[in-house]
């Protein structure tokens, strides 16, 4: 269960962590993914613990605005609860964004991924965390930090690729007004709101290919890995 976080406790990994943010459809939670695999570290994607509690909401009966109702899924959240299929789909996307502007929310989920990357689950040496604010306030003491982006026009061009493989009919237009307005709730919000961490690495895919992205990740990371 996702205990109440202190914001004032530490913030410093006691193992290494690697912090990844961006925008939707970046390529960060492949990125992320890939990163676990190569340095065996645990990873979470932070993304689909809001993604969790505005279905959970949404499975109540409720609007995922609703602040009294989305506090009270995040304080009862389970990290198994984000492991449902219908996490990945667009209402899930489009119930997080509205659920992750609500202080409460991020409130009470912020000691759950702290905790996450201190102590990585399965005896790992070290976590790998995707998300929009690891960097600003999850782990600012992070090992390395990361900022994946691209332009919105690629990122609209990924997404609907990647529903149309889900048999899920879209279109780009439409693809791209939604990224459009998910990037002004995530970069307008008043707690936490999407930034580019102190001192991380950005990282612009759009022209990119994803064997190509990997390996500046990776070049960054053993940078940073050679600096301890």
């Amino acid at each position: 269960m996702a205990g109440q976080a202190d914001s004032k406790g530490p913030t410093g990994p006691i193992c290494e962590v690697i912090a990844i943010d961006g925008p939707a459809a970046s390529g960060k939670g492949t990125l992320a993914r890939k990163l676990a695999h190569i340095f065996d570290f645990a990873h979470l994607d932070t993304g689909t613990l809001y993604r969790a509690v505005g279905l959970a909401v949404i499975a109540r009966g409720h609007d995922p605005s609703d602040a009294a109702d989305a506090e009270a899924a995040a304080r009862a959240l389970k990290l198994e609860d984000t492991q449902k299929p219908e996490i990945r789909g667009d209402e899930a996307a489009q119930a997080a964004s509205k659920v992750a502007v609500i202080p409460g929310v991020r409130a009470a989920l912020l000691d759950f991924q702290r905790q996450f990357a201190a102590n990585p689950p399965g005896g790992k040496a070290g976590a790998v965390l995707d998300g929009r604010d690891i960097g600003t306030v999850i782990c600012p003491d992070a090992t390395s930090k990361l900022y994946v982006t691209a332009s919105v026009e690629a990122r609209a061009e990924r997404r609907w690729k990647e529903l149309r493989s889900r048999g899920i009919e879209s279109t780009v237009p439409a693809v791209l007004a939604d990224l459009k307005e998910r990037d002004a709730r995530d970069s307008q919000r008043t707690v936490a709101p999407l930034s580019v961490a102190s001192g991380a690495f950005v990282l612009d895919t759009s022209g990119m290919t994803p064997d190509e992205v990997l390996a500046k990740a990776v070049d960054y990371i053993e940078l940073c890995r050679s600096a301890l």
